[in-house]
């Protein structure tokens, strides 16, 4: 009797997170066999460049988020360095300094054989986009969502933010969410105030407390975890919309006024 193969898996994308600026995280990613790596943004060059050195990987590309100085402050410096290609959003791509390569929703960015759906998500910014490694169930999502929270809206409508986050709601729980910023503390106590009977989020809260008490990160996070305790992907909660007063209100309304609130937060 012979054993059936076990199916063709690829290696899983390699992700080197390294934290810079005041709160920024940045991210190395690479196929380990065509040694080919790319930097998602490009918050400090000197940070990338660190980081680069102490993995010993060499900069293939930039795969830009938005427009932000603290996500391409690095792009020319490091394209200058290394001749590495740069990838960014097509509708903001007058903003993304040297630029290469124009996306948007539906097109697929590869890095050796990992591959990469570009999804629009406009809201902090016009232009931004995230990219989604299905088969590596990992997604750079930039400042559109963080653990218990999302960007603020700079340049887009509640409308618009909620369908860009409904996107990413979508994912397969165990995709893993890589955001850009390490606001995960704060977040988890101004979810707390709006959903204070949330088991799952009570957990969370204790946890990410004592992560940070060690000064360890709290990202990555994953959908089905941010999908239990995000106030930002939970609208339709009766508890959260009973807190809001917006008991039956639009999803719309009741995700504009969580955004207010935690503005002021």
């Amino acid at each position: 009797m012979t054993q059936a193969s076990a199916p063709h898996h690829l290696p899983i994308l390699e992700v080197f997170q390294f934290p810079c600026l005041d709160d920024n995280y940045g991210y190395l990613i690479r196929d380990r066999e065509a040694g080919i790596c790319a930097s998602v943004d490009t918050p400090s060059a000197a940070a990338v460049e660190a980081a680069l050195a102490e993995t010993g990987w060499k900069l293939d590309f930039i795969f830009n988020t938005h427009h932000h100085e603290d996500h391409t402050g690095g792009n020319l410096e490091l394209k200058a360095r290394t001749g590495c290609r740069i990838v960014g959003p097509r509708a903001d791509a007058a903003r993304i300094p040297g630029i290469d390569q124009q996306v948007g929703e539906g097109d697929v960015v590869t890095l050796g054989r990992h591959r990469a759906r570009v999804l629009d998500t406009p809201g902090h910014t016009r232009g931004h986009i995230v990219y989604v490694f299905d088969e590596d169930q990992a997604v750079f999502v930039g400042d559109t969502l963080f653990s218990m929270g999302c960007g603020r809206l700079f340049e887009g409508t509640p409308e618009q933010m909620w369908i860009s986050l409904q996107k990413l709601r979508r994912l397969p729980d165990p995709m893993r969410v890589f955001c850009a910023h390490e606001y995960t503390q704060k977040n988890a106590h101004f979810a707390i105030g709006l959903e204070p009977d949330n088991a799952d989020l009570r957990e969370r809260v204790a946890e990410v407390d004592q992560l940070r008490e060690l000064d360890m990160p709290t990202v990555p996070s994953t959908i089905g975890r941010e999908r239990l305790t995000n106030p930002f992907l939970r609208p339709d909660s009766p508890e959260l919309q009973a807190t809001l007063g917006l008991r039956g209100a639009s999803l719309i309304e009741v995700f504009a006024e969580t955004r207010r609130r935690r503005n002021e937060f």
